[in-house]
């Protein structure tokens, strides 16, 4: 049996561009060096878009189980067994259900240990939505399934990493959500998803302020220095190299953001703005936190480009290539741990007394 890294690939929106992303990526037959791919949609399904783009030169290797995947193939589970209508560029129901199902049966697989890892091509937040599925996105459904007590949407390139202390909620909520907990909790997780997740061996991390100006010394906003502050000091206290909080607009304006490791934004767009600004076509989002590894392309669903061989597959290549280099790094992690314990070495936190900063 193959010890390759296997990454499941949900489907997504079988309206959008998320089919022509994944037979993109996997028609570059280098990935195969790399992992075992796993798509969980349905043949036909793939056969149709596969026509629409003009691919004539791919197949996949189509499997029931996961054990039964080709190391040196594209493989395929059947998630569904009818035909389904399929409306290019359009938002329905139908996109919906087949996103959910292929969705459903992956993260089965990847609870139990079948896969190593799971790559999600693009959903529609809305015309998903139904009695199993009443999320705002991947990111918190794959919480539950993975029964984390948080998780941090990570968003990452190789010029930036940014995160976020609240993520899909609307604008006018924003304020109420941040709490000095809630930032603290962010930036252990962050801390340490770089350590483990990215051998960073000492993170460093800038925290952004709510306000306009970082608040301007309480003349813009209170929440730097009742809240953001405090929850900066606190995490610092216990171990996290953070500073701040920098005003948003100067902070990347100037390119401050390559002094550090990583950014903690206080909402979605003061994050995602610059980040996709900075690394559209290459950005990549890591769900932080979660007991498993799961990675997405950094854009929606492409209705207006879907069918029309327009799609860049550049952010779901380096979904799939950032999926498998965080489960090698936690495996090598997790083999010097296993092996400094056997040596009759004390316990260590980390594995990082063992290993040079490899990021």
């Amino acid at each position: 049996m193959s010890d390759k890294i296997k990454i499941g690939i949900s489907i997504g929106d079988i309206n959008g561009i998320g089919l022509e992303v994944i037979l993109k990526t996997l028609a570059e037959t280098q990935i195969l060096d790399y992992c075992t791919p796993i798509v969980y949609g349905h043949t036909k399904v793939a056969s149709y878009h596969r026509k629409a783009l003009g691919i004539s030169d791919f197949t996949f290797n189509v499997i029931s189980h996961p054990d039964a995947a080709n190391p040196k193939k594209a493989n395929l589970i059947n998630c569904w067994e009818e035909d389904v209508k399929i409306d290019l560029g359009v938002s329905n129901e139908i996109g919906g259900k087949y996103a959910l199902l292929s969705l459903e049966k992956a993260t089965d697989d990847l609870v139990n240990g079948h896969i190593d890892a799971l790559v999600t091509a693009p959903i529609n937040k809305h015309n998903i939505q139904s009695e199993t599925f009443n999320f705002p996105g991947h990111t918190e459904y794959l919480q539950e399934r993975s029964g984390s007590s948080d998780v941090l949407m990570f968003l990452l390139s190789e010029d930036i990493r940014v995160g976020v202390v609240t993520g899909h909620i609307p604008v006018a909520e924003i304020p109420q959500s941040i709490t000095k907990e809630k930032i603290v909790k962010k930036l252990l997780l962050m801390n340490e998803s770089l350590k483990k997740d990215f051998w960073v061996e000492k993170p460093k991390i800038a925290v952004l302020g709510l306000n306009p100006h970082a608040g301007d010394n309480g003349l813009l906003g209170k929440e730097e220095e009742e809240i953001i502050m405090p929850a900066i000091q606190e995490a610092f206290d216990k171990g996290v190299i953070c500073f701040g909080p920098y005003p948003a607009d100067g902070f990347f304006g100037k390119g401050s953001y390559k002094q550090f490791d990583a950014v903690l934004a206080m909402y979605h767009d003061q994050g995602l703005i610059p980040f996709k600004t900075i690394a559209f076509s290459t950005g990549v989002n890591f769900s932080a936190g979660l007991k498993f590894v799961r990675t997405s392309p950094d854009h929606g669903t492409g209705y207006d480009i879907a069918g029309k061989n327009a799609a860049n597959p550049s952010s779901f290549i380096e979904a799939v290539f950032s999926a498998v280099h965080i489960v090698k790094n936690r495996r090598e992690q997790a083999s010097l741990l296993k092996n400094q314990l056997k040596g009759g070495g004390k316990i260590v936190e980390t594995a990082f007394d063992l290993k040079d900063d490899a990021n």
